[in-house]
């Protein structure tokens, strides 16, 4: 379902990405992590259409989407830090985005339902905490039921109640063949979700790995400590 094939970018004299390559597939749930400057973010960028790669390929349900658009539909994007007009109503907000997406005839409104944000559909996006504009950016990821799911820091600023409702949806989702790639510096968060790791570093993949492989070689059972075990041996 998502292939990248040898993928390089370069900004100015920065090389961001080099030679970067991994394959996912239906019921896939990826966690891509790497300390900070690695590529990931221009890698998601890249996925999303966002950044042109110097060279090489990406493709989304087998096509090949290099400046092309209509692939994107196939994809539910969670930003870290979601960007809405400040004042528009939450209400407002979905409706419109609904509106713009009549492809999809039953919106998935569960998240909507489950983080009570039906419940204040009235409030301006300008006047939401961080938390309550994650808990925004988790339902629209969902809401048109994409094949594919990126979800960049999911718990990051929620209350453990909300991170819980969302990584139940995620389990969920994964069951019914969806595929999620899924970036956090809180690796706890991801223990008994993920399926696979691909570690970045100086953007280039380091590893791409299941997570069952990656415990049998660490004899750790945690995620955290596994990727601790591996850095440190890498050192």
């Amino acid at each position: 379902m998502v292939e990248v094939s040898g993928i390089y970018k370069r900004f100015g004299r920065l090389q961001v990405l080099s030679d970067v390559s991994y394959r996912s597939t239906k019921g896939d749930c990826t966690a891509l992590i790497g300390p900070n400057g690695c590529g990931k973010t221009t890698l998601i960028k890249t996925l999303l259409g966002m950044v042109i790669p110097d060279a090489g390929t990406v493709k989304i349900m087998g096509e090949e989407v290099n400046r092309k658009w209509r692939y994107r539909t196939h994809i539910g994007y969670m930003p870290q830090i979601g960007k809405y007009p400040e004042n528009m109503r939450i209400g407002q907000v979905i409706e419109m985005l609904i509106d713009l997406r009549k492809d999809c005839a039953s919106p998935d409104e569960e998240l909507l339902d489950d983080l009570a944000l039906k419940k204040i559909y009235s409030k301006r996006m300008g006047t939401l905490s961080g938390g309550t504009m994650q808990k925004v950016s988790a339902a629209i990821a969902f809401l048109f039921r994409p094949d594919i799911l990126i979800l960049d820091e999911p718990t990051a600023g929620l209350d453990p109640v909300s991170s819980e409702i969302l990584k139940d949806k995620i389990r969920k989702e994964i069951g019914k063949g969806r595929l999620f790639l899924i970036t956090s510096h809180i690796l706890s968060e991801l223990d008994g979700l993920v399926s696979h790791v691909v570690f970045m570093q100086e953007g280039k993949i380091m590893f791409h790995k299941e997570v069952k492989q990656l415990q049998t070689e660490t004899g750790e059972a945690r995620l955290s400590r596994v990727v601790a075990q591996i850095m440190l041996a890498g050192k």
